[in-house]
C-alpha cells in the first residue's frame, strides 16, 4: 500500500479546486486524484501538478451522477489504496431572484452543491471508517452561514454542505475522521465575478489563500480540529457574535 497520503478533490481543474491541488503538491509526498466533468482542465492541473513531484490522477467525473461517484472512489482505491483526504470543491451557481428561479435552476445548483458534497463524502466515509483515519473539507462560501439577494439556490445549497459537515463530524469522531467546512467570501473566481459584478476583483481573495486555509485544517494534528472558518474579505461584514 502507498504510504503517502492520498487527497481527492473535486472541482479539481480551476479556481480553488486547481489551487488546492498545487497547493497540497508543493510537499511532493501526496497522490493527488482530480475530479471534474471537463477533462481538459484536470489533465492539466495533473501536469502542474506532477511538475511539482506530487503523483496525480485525473478521473472525468460527474459528482452529481451517483455510479461516476463510486468509481471514482474505487479508481483512487485501486490506484493508492486509501482515501486519506477529500475536498468537497465542486460548485455551481445560477443568480437569479426567487420569483425568477425555475425548479430546474434550484435542481441544478443543489445537485452540483451539496448532494455532489454528500455522495462523495458517503463513499469517502466508507473508506475511512475502516481505516479510522480520513479528514473531509467542505468548500461552502459566506452565504451557508447569510443570505443574499438572488442567490436563493446557491445560498440554500451552501447552507446544506454546512450542515452536512456537522453530521459528519459527529459520525466520524469515533472513528478519528475530522470534517471541515471553510465559508470563503468574494473569492477571484469565475462564478464570483458571476455572482457579484459590482465587485472591484483587487478586493477578492485570491484562490491560492482558500487553498492555504484548506490545507492548514487537513494538516491539523489529530488531537485538534476547527469547525468552520469564515474567511472573508478584508471590510467586508463580519458575522462575529
Amino acid at each position: 500500500m502507498n504510504e503517502k497520503k492520498t487527497i481527492i478533490i473535486t472541482g479539481g481543474g480551476r479556481g480553488i479546486g486547481a489551487a488546492t491541488a498545487l497547493e497540497f503538491a508543493k510537499s511532493g509526498d501526496r497522490n493527488l486524484v482530480l475530479a471534474s466533468r471537463t477533462a481538459a482542465e484536470i489533465a492539466e492541473t495533473a501536469e502542474r501538478c506532477q511538475a511539482l513531484g506530487a503523483e496525480c490522477l485525473a478521473i472525468p467525473t460527474d459528482v452529481t451522477d451517483e455510479a461516476q461517484v463510486e468509481n471514482l472512489f474505487r479508481e483512487t482505491r485501486e490506484r493508492f489504496g486509501a482515501v486519506d483526504i477529500l475536498v468537497n470543491n465542486a460548485g455551481a451557481g445560477i443568480f437569479k431572484p426567487i420569483v425568477e428561479t425555475t425548479l430546474d435552476d434550484w435542481r441544478k445548483v443543489i445537485d452540483v452543491n451539496a448532494t455532489s458534497a454528500f455522495l462523495c463524502s458517503r463513499e469517502a466515509l466508507k473508506i475511512m471508517i475502516p481505516q479510522q483515519s480520513g479528514v473531509i473539507v467542505n468548500v461552502a462560501s459566506v452565504v451557508g452561514i447569510a443570505g443574499y439577494p438572488n442567490q436563493a439556490a446557491y445560498t440554500a445549497s451552501k447552507h446544506a454542505m454546512v450542515g452536512l459537515t456537522k453530521v459528519i463530524a459527529e459520525e466520524g469522531k469515533n472513528a478519528g475522521i475530522r470534517a471541515h467546512v471553510v465559508c470563503p467570501g468574494g473569492v477571484d473566481t469565475e462564478m464570483a465575478r458571476q455572482a457579484r459584478p459590482d465587485l472591484d476583483p483587487e478586493i477578492l481573495i485570491n484562490p491560492e489563500t482558500v487553498a492555504e486555509t484548506i490545507a492548514f485544517l487537513a494538516n491539523l494534528p489529530k488531537n485538534a480540529s476547527i469547525d468552520i472558518v469564515h474567511l472573508r474579505r478584508f471590510g467586508s461584514k463580519s458575522f462575529l457574535l
